[in-house]
């Protein structure tokens, strides 16, 4: 990853260039050597369609021992550069991956991957699709019997297809079609959503050609209509110079006089190491994940192999066909890489901001330059700790200040705002933000349905759930760890508790792999240990401990596709043993999955976790109910997970931090120190006691 500085203050210091990393992500010529070697394969007019071409991260059982000799300064183990890639023969249903070993300039592995199993789409695929379907001669004979205004821009929103057992073996996309406001065609970025229309056709990435069109349904059941003149309703626009804005907002300006306080060091042409506050750890990027932190440390002591967003589910709640099939994986039917946003303008992060920049790869094999995909800059995140000692009046308090790791990824309508977020005390948290417009569909007016909201005229939002599993490859001091959790219950009345007050926390050991939820009746809390390390104070292990909202679990029936397919939806935590390959919760390839391959699966194994190196799924989520509120676009949905220590330091770790002081904030008003009367008691020379009052 390539950086770029973007601040209105200092800039963060950046370290010098040091070599490349096991965890490195592929440069630009590895990206392209890699195509040239799996194009090799074939006779030259063979076209090929790449799908990925990303690092194929080595063996943990190589990397911890380089690790080690990284951070003890011994000579480093040698340890091979490769390539995972994926592709299609164009025009064809020929999916391959293949491994390429860069270090010897080889193809290790090719396969052609069964049925049922389907790549990504991407960005060149979605124009494809678009044009495919708004130029087939069916579409436009539909579209010209709504009798839309004379220069109407038709909008197609295309949307990976999805299963239900019937008639998908092929990969398709099915298209949601929508049209501009007809009374202002010219405006590129009016709300589309705010007009849909009742025409679905459905793309076959083989032939490239339209092979059916739907009509939806608009009523209150599955009953659908042939095309009709379609009523023109009044615009929904979101982008500013359609409101009237607010007059009475003053400047609110993030200014760091003297940089942040974060060092940025580039590993070779990609990857980063970021320190900070006692934290350090590396950063790369990849086509799915997107951003992906390795090798995580807290004041040199490690914590985390490896932190990623796994994966995410959106099932939508209308039982309708086409609607039925409304399942989208965000990571694995595109990426999060390839949907990242360019940060650069800066209002998406404030301050002294160090921007990070990736290289993907295109359809062609081609190295794809994505500039400034995260943004790293630090955040006041109120107060950190306070006491004030009422006996004299002194208050000793500190702010917290955070450090952000920030990428945004735009899927179609929706937008994600992902963050890791680092604290002074030891705390990891990754926060989700979820924004943009609702997916919407055509209802006929007067309609009300008990699976979604009216948001404006002849407009339905559906309610839909956003399931997202947390990657956690824990090494808390090491890496043979357990997972166990805690909960609290109170003690039976007897004569030990005669007034019935008392309670007690057990804690229990979860042995093998497996799916299993929290209980906040029981306060269940979730902690990863490490008993071989044990604090000096109490003795107990190290630990941390996971903070996850709640949230409802998978609605769909369990026999559904959406169920089988989303194999992370069901459960809070899941525990697996840790296997090299097994990345992505809900499977490798999810377009049109089947379910089988993701992380239920690999829990059924029943293996043991004990003290081993195991994996951490956290999963959580919302379901969305839309308001009307949420049109047309969403105020932030906000959903965090936690990771803080226990027993793993010896007292509060940010009692070191500088205390917070008016002459370094500047802030304009002071309030006055809160002083009360008390009462002490002095210890004399011959052990009396005195009693004296305080002002």
């Amino acid at each position: 990853m390539s950086t770029e500085q973007v601040s209105s203050s200092p800039a963060a210091t950046v370290g010098k260039q040091v070599g490349s990393h096991p965890f490195s992500p592929l440069t630009t010529s590895e990206i392209t050597a890699s195509a040239e070697l799996v194009k090799g394969l074939y006779p030259n007019q063979t076209r090929l369609q790449f799908k990925a071409i990303t690092l194929e991260e080595p063996e943990k059982a190589q990397v911890i021992p380089y690790l080690e000799a990284e951070h003890s300064g011994k000579p480093l183990p040698k340890i091979l550069r490769k390539a995972f890639v994926c592709y299609y023969i164009r025009n064809t249903d020929k999916f391959h991956e293949a491994i390429v070993n860069l270090s010897q300039s080889r193809v290790e592995s090719n396969v052609r991957l069964g049925p049922n199993v389907h790549a990504s789409g991407d960005g060149e695929e979605i124009v494809l699709v678009e044009k495919v379907a708004l130029e087939d001669a069916a579409v436009k004979a539909e579209i010209a019997k709504l009798q839309l205004p004379e220069d109407t821009v038709v909008i197609s929103d295309p949307w990976i297809y999805g299963s239900d057992g019937i008639d998908d073996d092929k990969r398709l996309y099915q298209c949601f079609l929508y049209c501009r406001d007809p009374l202002n065609p010219s405006e590129a970025d009016s709300n589309h959503y705010a007009l849909p229309l009742t025409i679905s056709p459905v793309v076959d990435t083989e032939t490239w050609k339209v092979i059916r069109i739907d009509q939806l349904p608009t009523g209150a059941d599955h009953t659908t209509k042939e095309t009709q003149p379609y009523k023109v309703q009044p615009p929904n626009e979101y982008v500013p110079e359609y409101q009237k804005l607010r007059k009475d907002l003053k400047p609110l300006n993030v200014v760091q006089p003297d940089g942040a306080s974060f060092t940025a060091t580039q590993a070779g042409e990609t990857g980063e190491v970021i320190e900070w506050q006692k934290w350090s750890f590396r950063v790369g990027f990849n086509q799915r994940e997107g951003m992906v932190l390795y090798d995580v440390r807290y004041d040199g002591r490690s914590l985390f192999y490896r932190l990623s967003l796994s994966d995410m589910n959106i099932p939508y709640a209308d039982p309708r066909h086409p609607f039925h099939k409304k399942a989208a994986f965000d990571l694995g039917d595109a990426g999060a890489g390839v949907m990242a946003n360019n940060l650069k303008l800066g209002c998406d992060c404030l301050g002294s901001i160090h921007d990070l920049s990736a290289v993907l790869s295109g359809s062609e094999g081609e190295a794809v330059p994505m500039e400034n995909v995260i943004c790293v800059h630090e955040q006041d995140a109120g107060i950190g700790w306070k006491h004030i000692n009422y006996r004299t009046g002194r208050a000793a308090l500190v702010r917290n200040r955070e450090l952000v790791l920030q990428s945004i990824i735009t899927v179609s309508n929706y937008e994600y705002i992902l963050a890791f977020m680092f604290d002074q005390a030891g705390q990891v948290t990754y926060e989700v933000r979820a924004t943009g417009i609702l997916s919407t569909s055509p209802i006929d007016e007067g309609i009300e349905v008990p699976w979604g909201t009216v948001v404006h005229p002849g407009v339905l939002a559906t309610h839909h759930q956003h399931i997202f599993s947390l990657r956690v490859d824990p090494a808390i001091d090491g890496h043979s760890n357990r997972l166990v959790y805690d909960e609290a219950h109170a003690m039976p009345r007897n004569d030990f508790n005669p007034h019935g007050v008392g309670y007690y926390v057990k804690e229990t050991v979860v042995e093998e792999s497996c799916g299993i939820d929290t209980d906040y009746e029981q306060n269940r809390t979730f902690k990863i240990q490490n008993t071989a390390v044990r604090n000096p104070i109490n003795g107990k292990p190290v630990a941390y401990k996971i903070h996850a909202p709640p949230f409802q679990k998978m609605l769909a029936d369990k026999n559904s596709f959406h169920h089988k397919r989303a194999e992370f939806a069901d459960h809070n935590i899941y525990v697996t043993k840790y296997k090299d390959g097994e990345l992505y919760a809900g499977g490798k390839y999810t377009n049109q999955s089947r379910g089988g391959t993701g992380v239920r699966s690999w829990a059924n194994r029943r293996e043991n976790v004990k003290d081993t190196d195991m994996v951490v799924w956290v999963n959580f989520g919302i379901n969305h109910v839309p308001r009307i509120e949420d049109f047309p676009v969403m105020p932030c949905e906000i959903i965090k997970v936690s990771f803080k220590p226990v027993n793993f330091f010896d007292k509060n770790p940010a009692l070191d931090v500088p205390p917070s002081q008016q002459e370094i904030n500047k802030s304009v008003l002071v309030a006055v120190n809160h002083h009360q009367p008390s009462q002490e008691a002095v210890v004399g020379e011959k052990g009396e006691v005195c009693c004296s009052s305080k002002l």
